[in-house]
């Protein structure tokens, strides 16, 4: 059995803050112009303020989503990266640490096996609007 690798990219215009972008369909865009039938799809973010989950994307939950992180993780806490760095994001780094960059789907049959309401998202955890790029992955045959 013989695999092939491919890989796309997506720029996102983000607005920070905790901005969700769905990207599920962009995922299965990737497999169909592979043309490959099975194998797994890596999502993955390439900035260390923004994470790549699985959700219901739904109004609902994606304010719970930041509502939760905002408690891990407050915007308003002390955060040394703040002081060594001048900068003011330092709950974004934390909440990007927490999520992750990546997730990984399989895929079969040219689809990826998700369940009725699972939806990759990317999330931006960035204090002011930024422009992302985001990598989806292949490997399959």
């Amino acid at each position: 059995m013989t695999f092939s690798a491919r890989y796309e990219e997506l720029t996102l215009d983000t607005q920070g803050d905790g901005d969700i972008h769905d990207v599920t369909g962009f995922a299965q865009k990737v497999i169909a112009n592979a043309g490959l039938r099975d194998g797994l799809c890596t999502v993955f973010v390439t900035h260390t303020t923004c994470g790549v989950a699985m959700i219901e994307h739904e109004p609902g939950c994606d304010a719970d989503i930041n509502r939760i992180l905002e408690r891990l993780a407050p915007a308003e806490e002390h955060w040394e990266h703040n002081e060594l760095n001048a900068d003011t994001n330092g709950h974004s780094h934390a909440r990007g640490g927490i999520i992750g960059p990546s997730l990984t789907i399989p895929f079969a049959n040219g689809e990826l096996m998700l369940g009725t309401w699972q939806r990759v998202v990317c999330i931006d955890f960035d204090d002011r609007p930024r422009v992302r790029r985001l990598v989806v992955q292949l490997l399959g045959t």
